[in-house]
């Protein structure tokens, strides 16, 4: 039996190919130290461990889980975004319960465009975008996000032909691959940009609880008028350590939460309800687990920093999310060099090409790995000699 079209059209899974390469160099016995993943190396705190053990001990949870997710974590959600941001929300229209954001932002495209619409999507940017792109059977287009604009796109050079047929645009700070935050002014523009050209806003707060140097990363949901038109996907995959649980939400323009919740009646049967009860106990109680946290990204980020300018290799500071978004030396593409770090340094970093047109001339680093293992990776890649001479990256050329 042959593969559906949408199967076969489906892109190849970028990360699935960064994998297969550390685990052949792993499998030969060498000592890799991987850059490239993006999978939170800390383990879930304590209290929410607990809670998910205290509440598999109850028979309730062994049952079905209401469709759309049970109100007491559609209650923390909005209650949590409320506390944390000051944005009110109506838990039973406007919070949709998510088996990890990742199925979100792909079933968006199904669930409110049409075969042959325009979709918007950020260049760099989170390669599984394209997963929703691809079964949905609709278009897209890419804007760019340069370092000469802070990677935010410039609303300006957009076609007018691209105004009048976006369906939907994807925007994501705290940003992966960059490392870059926006403000609350961008998101004001982007609010203005959705109501003028009539596009939804579709904001992927993965890591919106990272940011650095005491600035916290801004809600999209803050800026005015924001729920009219879009919505903004939370995963507590970051923030507590929980990826391998797969829960998150989406909050925000009733509608959009409809279109979600009404794809998810006919996909799933919600999440487990044991795994629903500790979510709720990670948005409820006491957030010291998520300072801790940052400050432990932070202390590595400024390692890796420090270690990196020491050998001359001359990087940007990250502002948000656990990722360092690197140029790469002259004279190599973004995939030789990872390779090069990969048979060479037994370094794994993740060429910045996976994630578009515009990560050519880069690598990403994630802050994935204790602060030793970070000063050796950096001392195996200065042994290469590589870096130290003058003009030796492409440096936002």
């Amino acid at each position: 039996m042959e593969f559906s079209k949408r199967l076969n059209n489906l892109p190849t899974q970028f990360f699935a190919s960064l994998v297969e390469k550390v685990s052949v160099a792993v499998a030969d016995g060498r000592d890799v130290i991987n850059l490239g993943q993006g999978n939170p190396d800390q383990p879930t705190p304590a209290h929410i461990v607990k809670a998910l053990q205290q509440a598999v001990e109850t028979p309730a949870t062994h049952k079905y889980s209401p469709f759309r997710g049970t109100v007491q974590l559609k209650q923390a959600a909005a209650d949590f975004y409320k506390r944390t941001y000051n944005v009110d929300l109506d838990p039973n229209t406007e919070v949709a319960i998510l088996g990890g954001t990742k199925i979100g932002l792909v079933e968006l495209p199904l669930a409110l465009m049409n075969e042959g619409d325009l979709m918007l999507l950020p260049d760099p940017g989170y390669p599984d975008y394209l997963s929703g792109v691809a079964l949905a059977n609709v278009k897209y287009e890419t804007i760019p996000l340069l370092y000469e604009n802070n990677y935010l796109p410039d609303y300006d050079a957009l076609t007018e032909t691209q105004r009048q047929q976006a369906k939907l645009l994807y925007i994501n700070y705290p940003n992966n691959p960059t490392g870059a935050t926006a403000s609350i002014s961008f998101f004001e523009e982007t609010v203005k940009l959705a109501k003028e050209a009539d596009i939804g806003i579709v904001h992927d707060f993965a890591y919106g609880a990272i940011g650095f140097e005491n600035e916290k990363p801004v809600s999209f949901l803050q800026a005015a008028g924001a729920k009219d038109v879009g919505i903004e996907l939370y995963t507590l995959s970051k923030t507590y350590n929980m990826a391998g649980w797969r829960v998150g939400f989406a909050v925000g323009n009733a509608k959009m939460i409809e279109a979600i919740n009404l794809i998810q009646d006919h996909l799933f049967v919600s999440l487990f309800p044991a795994v629903q009860e500790a979510a709720v106990m990670a948005l409820s109680e006491s957030q010291e687990c998520v300072t801790e946290l940052v400050k432990l990204y932070e202390g590595r980020r400024n390692t890796l920093l420090t270690e990196c300018r020491r050998i001359g290799w001359e990087i940007d500071a990250p502002k948000g999310s656990f990722f360092a978004w690197l140029p790469v030396p002259k004279g190599y593409t973004s995939e030789a060099f990872a390779d090069l770090l990969l048979e060479k340094a037994d370094v794994a970093v993740a060429a910045g090409n996976g994630f578009g047109e515009y990560g050519e001339g880069y690598v990403r680093i994630g802050l994935l790995v204790d602060g030793e293992r970070l000063k050796e990776a950096i001392n195996r890649i200065e042994k290469l000699n590589i870096f130290g001479r003058e003009g030796q990256c492409n440096r936002h050329e």
